[in-house]
């Protein structure tokens, strides 16, 4: 996604923070009205403006009617990254929850994704129902309350901050300011 292209342009290093976004949401999901109900929250509008910024970065974006708990998603997401940190898991989580709108707390849309990535179904699945990596997930949603990050994304680079979904240029000018150095181009 943006962030890969950051790591493609320039020399940093991304740390990934798993954020409890909605943690109270049932596994069988909820929908967007009952998620903003009594918010003041124009969904519709919300929708297309995300739809907008995916689209300018060129990234597919379905429509989405339901939420759902992205905890096990989350889970699977730590230890896929703790096999290959470049693992490819991320973008096929965001591919079944923002494109197809499939249920993350459904272990076999997980393991679905996992494979997709190049992943094994058994030890993806092992991992889900064991609930190993529980404890990394919990140490990232305690580094998040002690940050004070309230909404994703939410970019942390030194003492900089940056909260929602911005272009890849706005990206740029975060870690150019920060003192990132861009990659030699061959």
């Amino acid at each position: 996604m943006r962030a890969d292209r950051l790591l493609e342009q320039f020399d940093i290093q991304l740390k990934l923070t798993h954020f409890p976004l909605h943690p109270k949401t049932p596994n069988e999901g909820i929908t967007l009205e009952q998620l903003f109900a009594g918010r003041n929250v124009d969904i519709q509008a919300s929708q297309e403006r995300l739809k907008n910024v995916m689209q300018r970065d060129g990234l597919p974006y379905g429509e989405r009617s339901m939420t759902y708990n992205s905890r096990l998603a989350q889970e699977l997401g730590t230890w896929a990254d703790g096999l290959q940190p470049a693992s490819p898991i991320h973008q096929h989580l965001y591919q079944a929850y923002f494109v197809k709108g499939l249920n993350l707390a459904n272990i076999e849309v997980l393991v679905a994704a996992a494979v997709q990535a190049g992943l094994s179904a058994n030890e993806a699945r092992d991992v889900l129902e064991s609930r190993h990596c529980q404890a990394n997930v919990d140490r990232d949603w305690q580094r998040c309350r002690e940050l004070g990050v309230t909404s994703v994304p939410t970019y942390l680079v030194n003492d900089q901050r940056l909260v929602g979904a911005h272009s890849g240029d706005v990206l740029q000018q975060l870690v150019t300011a920060a003192g990132a150095t861009p990659r030699e181009t061959p």
